[in-house]
Protein backbone atom coordinates (compact mmCIF):
# COMPACT_ATOMS: atom_id res chain seq x y z
CA UNK A 1 0.00 0.00 0.00
CA UNK A 2 1.35 3.41 -0.66
CA UNK A 3 1.84 6.17 1.90
CA UNK A 4 0.66 9.61 1.47
CA UNK A 5 3.76 10.98 0.31
CA UNK A 6 3.75 9.99 -3.44
CA UNK A 7 2.12 6.28 -5.09
CA UNK A 8 5.03 4.82 -3.75
CA UNK A 9 5.53 2.56 -0.53
CA UNK A 10 8.13 3.21 2.02
CA UNK A 11 11.68 1.91 0.54
CA UNK A 12 12.90 -0.28 3.27
CA UNK A 13 14.92 0.40 5.99
CA UNK A 14 19.08 0.08 5.18
CA UNK A 15 21.57 2.25 6.09
CA UNK A 16 21.70 4.20 2.65
CA UNK A 17 17.97 5.00 3.09
CA UNK A 18 18.70 5.96 6.45
CA UNK A 19 22.37 8.43 5.41
CA UNK A 20 19.85 10.15 3.12
CA UNK A 21 17.15 10.39 5.60
CA UNK A 22 19.75 11.55 8.55
CA UNK A 23 21.02 14.26 5.78
CA UNK A 24 17.52 16.16 5.03
CA UNK A 25 16.97 16.27 9.16
CA UNK A 26 20.65 17.56 9.32
CA UNK A 27 19.53 20.30 6.86
CA UNK A 28 15.92 21.03 6.79
CA UNK A 29 14.24 19.45 10.37
CA UNK A 30 12.32 16.90 8.05
CA UNK A 31 12.72 13.90 6.00
CA UNK A 32 11.51 15.44 2.14
CA UNK A 33 8.58 13.79 0.64
CA UNK A 34 10.74 13.36 -2.99
CA UNK A 35 13.74 11.62 -0.49
CA UNK A 36 11.43 8.93 0.50
CA UNK A 37 10.49 7.96 -3.15
CA UNK A 38 14.09 8.33 -4.68
CA UNK A 39 15.21 5.98 -1.22
CA UNK A 40 14.06 3.77 -3.62
CA UNK A 41 17.23 4.02 -5.16
CA UNK A 42 19.74 5.80 -2.75
CA UNK A 43 22.95 5.50 -4.74
CA UNK A 44 20.45 6.97 -7.56
CA UNK A 45 19.79 10.39 -5.19
CA UNK A 46 23.06 10.59 -3.79
CA UNK A 47 24.62 10.38 -7.44
CA UNK A 48 22.47 13.25 -8.52
CA UNK A 49 22.51 15.24 -5.77
CA UNK A 50 26.61 15.26 -6.56
CA UNK A 51 25.98 16.22 -10.04
CA UNK A 52 23.34 19.22 -9.08
CA UNK A 53 25.90 20.59 -6.02
CA UNK A 54 29.09 19.81 -8.72
CA UNK A 55 27.29 21.97 -11.46
CA UNK A 56 26.80 24.82 -9.12
CA UNK A 57 29.81 24.77 -6.71
CA UNK A 58 32.26 26.20 -9.01
CA UNK A 59 29.46 28.33 -11.43
CA UNK A 60 29.07 31.65 -11.49
CA UNK A 61 25.68 32.21 -11.60
CA UNK A 62 24.65 34.08 -8.38
CA UNK A 63 22.48 32.40 -6.32
CA UNK A 64 19.47 34.74 -7.23
CA UNK A 65 20.00 33.47 -10.81
CA UNK A 66 20.36 29.87 -9.88
CA UNK A 67 16.57 30.60 -8.09
CA UNK A 68 14.73 32.27 -11.00
CA UNK A 69 16.21 29.48 -13.52
CA UNK A 70 14.61 26.67 -11.52
CA UNK A 71 11.23 28.69 -9.98
CA UNK A 72 10.92 29.49 -13.89
CA UNK A 73 11.46 25.99 -15.66
CA UNK A 74 9.25 24.45 -12.36
CA UNK A 75 6.58 26.49 -13.10
CA UNK A 76 6.99 26.20 -16.69
CA UNK A 77 6.34 22.53 -16.60
CA UNK A 78 3.77 22.72 -13.78
CA UNK A 79 5.67 21.37 -10.72
CA UNK A 80 4.22 22.51 -7.88
CA UNK A 81 6.97 21.42 -5.97
CA UNK A 82 9.72 22.89 -7.24
CA UNK A 83 7.71 25.56 -8.04
CA UNK A 84 7.13 26.27 -4.07
CA UNK A 85 9.86 25.29 -2.87
CA UNK A 86 12.30 27.72 -5.05
CA UNK A 87 10.02 30.29 -5.06
CA UNK A 88 10.01 30.71 -1.67
CA UNK A 89 14.01 30.43 -1.93
CA UNK A 90 13.33 33.20 -4.37
CA UNK A 91 11.12 35.30 -2.11
CA UNK A 92 14.20 35.36 0.09
CA UNK A 93 16.35 36.92 -2.29
CA UNK A 94 14.43 38.96 -4.21
CA UNK A 95 10.79 39.45 -2.60
CA UNK A 96 7.81 37.36 -2.56
CA UNK A 97 5.95 39.63 -5.12
CA UNK A 98 8.69 39.33 -7.86
CA UNK A 99 8.88 35.26 -6.77
CA UNK A 100 4.91 34.97 -7.72
CA UNK A 101 5.58 36.79 -10.58
CA UNK A 102 8.03 34.20 -11.93
CA UNK A 103 5.83 31.49 -10.93
CA UNK A 104 2.81 33.20 -12.64
CA UNK A 105 5.21 33.30 -15.84
CA UNK A 106 4.76 36.91 -15.76
CA UNK A 107 7.99 39.06 -16.61
CA UNK A 108 8.55 40.97 -12.99
CA UNK A 109 10.37 44.76 -13.39
CA UNK A 110 12.44 43.88 -10.49
CA UNK A 111 14.60 41.06 -12.44
CA UNK A 112 18.15 41.92 -13.33
CA UNK A 113 18.96 41.82 -16.78
CA UNK A 114 20.88 38.49 -16.27
CA UNK A 115 18.09 37.44 -13.93
CA UNK A 116 15.53 38.21 -16.99
CA UNK A 117 17.03 36.70 -19.82
CA UNK A 118 17.60 33.21 -17.77
CA UNK A 119 14.03 33.31 -17.13
CA UNK A 120 13.08 33.55 -20.90
CA UNK A 121 15.55 30.91 -21.72
CA UNK A 122 14.20 28.13 -18.94
CA UNK A 123 11.02 28.72 -20.49
CA UNK A 124 11.83 28.50 -23.56
CA UNK A 125 13.87 25.70 -22.61
CA UNK A 126 11.07 23.97 -20.88
CA UNK A 127 8.33 24.68 -23.91
CA UNK A 128 10.51 23.45 -26.39
CA UNK A 129 14.28 22.89 -26.58
CA UNK A 130 14.63 21.99 -29.79
CA UNK A 131 13.16 25.19 -31.44
CA UNK A 132 15.57 27.50 -29.41
CA UNK A 133 18.09 29.43 -31.74
CA UNK A 134 21.45 31.12 -32.28
CA UNK A 135 19.53 34.51 -31.47
CA UNK A 136 18.10 32.77 -28.14
CA UNK A 137 21.84 32.09 -27.31
CA UNK A 138 22.73 35.73 -28.28
CA UNK A 139 20.32 37.52 -26.50
CA UNK A 140 21.26 35.66 -23.16
CA UNK A 141 25.00 37.17 -24.03
CA UNK A 142 23.82 40.58 -24.74
CA UNK A 143 22.44 40.33 -21.21
CA UNK A 144 25.88 39.32 -19.59
CA UNK A 145 26.33 35.56 -19.64
CA UNK A 146 29.26 33.81 -21.01
CA UNK A 147 29.19 30.61 -23.40
CA UNK A 148 30.03 28.59 -19.70
CA UNK A 149 27.34 30.29 -17.93
CA UNK A 150 24.67 29.46 -20.25
CA UNK A 151 25.83 25.91 -20.31
CA UNK A 152 25.72 25.62 -16.78
CA UNK A 153 21.74 27.08 -16.71
CA UNK A 154 20.64 24.85 -19.56
CA UNK A 155 22.18 21.78 -17.85
CA UNK A 156 20.41 22.88 -14.49
CA UNK A 157 17.17 23.76 -16.68
CA UNK A 158 17.82 19.86 -18.02
CA UNK A 159 18.20 18.48 -14.69
CA UNK A 160 15.38 20.09 -13.14
CA UNK A 161 13.23 18.66 -16.27
CA UNK A 162 14.16 14.99 -15.36
CA UNK A 163 13.96 15.93 -11.34
CA UNK A 164 10.29 17.06 -12.12
CA UNK A 165 9.31 14.61 -14.44
CA UNK A 166 10.13 11.54 -12.28
CA UNK A 167 8.82 13.37 -8.75
CA UNK A 168 5.66 14.27 -10.92
CA UNK A 169 5.20 10.88 -12.64
CA UNK A 170 5.12 9.13 -8.74
CA UNK A 171 2.89 11.70 -7.61
CA UNK A 172 5.32 12.78 -4.64
CA UNK A 173 3.55 15.69 -2.95
CA UNK A 174 4.80 18.96 -1.38
CA UNK A 175 5.56 18.36 1.77
CA UNK A 176 3.39 20.13 4.91
CA UNK A 177 6.29 21.63 6.16
CA UNK A 178 7.32 23.89 3.04
CA UNK A 179 3.78 23.67 1.90
CA UNK A 180 3.28 26.14 5.64
CA UNK A 181 6.03 28.89 4.77
CA UNK A 182 5.80 29.64 1.20
CA UNK A 183 4.84 33.23 1.21
CA UNK A 184 1.36 33.76 0.76
CA UNK A 185 1.80 35.90 -3.02
CA UNK A 186 4.24 32.42 -3.99
CA UNK A 187 1.77 30.06 -2.28
CA UNK A 188 -1.18 31.33 -4.49
CA UNK A 189 0.38 31.15 -7.35
CA UNK A 190 1.70 27.52 -7.15
CA UNK A 191 -0.54 24.86 -7.93
CA UNK A 192 -0.50 23.12 -4.42
CA UNK A 193 -1.08 19.49 -4.44
CA UNK A 194 -0.04 19.68 -0.53
CA UNK A 195 -0.12 16.38 0.83
CA UNK A 196 -3.84 15.33 3.12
Amino acid sequence: MTDTTSFLTEPPDDSAVAAAYDTDVASGGYIKNYTRAWCWRPDVLSAYRALHSGLLDSSTLSPSEVAVIVAATAAARGDSYCSLAWGTRLAELRGPETAAQVVRGLEPEELSRREDALMTWSRQVVRDPNATTGADAECLREAGLDDREIFEATMLIGLRLMFSTINGALGVRPDRELVVQVPEPVGESGRVRAQP
